[in-house]
């Protein structure tokens, strides 16, 4: 993979989305802007200067060496669909949290386990998936700078995960890894409780650290 690789974001003008894209244009990254508009995306990116450019979700993902989902997990299953051609030999974050409006502040993870290890299943061992970013408040990456929280990273492929671990550290305090796909089930549910806990204590992102390492 290259030192510093280019990544399509498949609902990048999304709350999520176009807040990774921002952080890692600022430092240094090309960024490929994915959407079911691509005019909507094609806007989005000029206004990140040169290094971003929009697109469909398909030409996205094609364009790209790391491809991350962020988008809503109703269109989880049928983007991912779209989007497997694209794929293949490539590394996929998933940061689709499977939140189930309206109660979204309680956790309710899918039949599959987590929304990772369906996406897994469904684009095969031809795709490398890794999970992260499902705890990082948009709020904190629109505000300009790096995120002040930890990112938990989980795949079932070492080199993988850790590349993503790098990409975390980038626009975050730093990426963890979390261990295998599996564990993601974790992360996921844990954003039910950051929902909570913003409206509890209203604030707009709480996040998490780990301690001890």
């Amino acid at each position: 993979m290259p030192e510093k690789p280019v990544i399509g974001i498949i609902g990048g003008t999304g709350d999520l989305g176009s807040g990774l894209a921002k952080a890692w244009t600022v430092a240094g990254y090309q960024v490929v802007i994915g959407s079911r508009s691509p005019e909507k995306a094609k806007a989005f990116a000029s206004e990140l200067g040169c290094l971003a450019r929009g697109s469909d979700n398909i030409g996205a993902a094609a364009a790209a060496d790391v491809v991350v989902l962020a988008v809503p997990f109703a269109s989880h299953a049928t983007t991912l669909e779209e989007i497997k051609p694209a794929l293949q030999g490539k590394i996929l974050v998933d940061a689709v949290v499977p939140l189930v409006p309206p109660k979204v502040s309680t956790v309710q993870l899918p039949d599959g386990g987590s929304a990772a290890q369906i996406a897994q299943r469904q684009l095969g061992d031809g795709v490398r998936v890794v999970s992260a970013f499902h705890n990082v408040g948009a709020s904190k990456l629109h505000a300009g700078g790096r995120a002040d929280c930890d990112v938990l990273v989980f795949s079932d492929d070492k080199e993988a995960r850790d590349a993503v671990i790098e990409l975390a550290g980038v626009v975050a305090n730093r990426g963890i890894g979390g261990g295998v796909l599996a564990n993601s089930a974790a992360a996921e549910a844990l954003t039910s409780v950051l929902i909570s806990i913003n409206r509890t204590y209203k604030v707009s992102g709480a996040g998490i650290a780990i301690t001890g390492l």
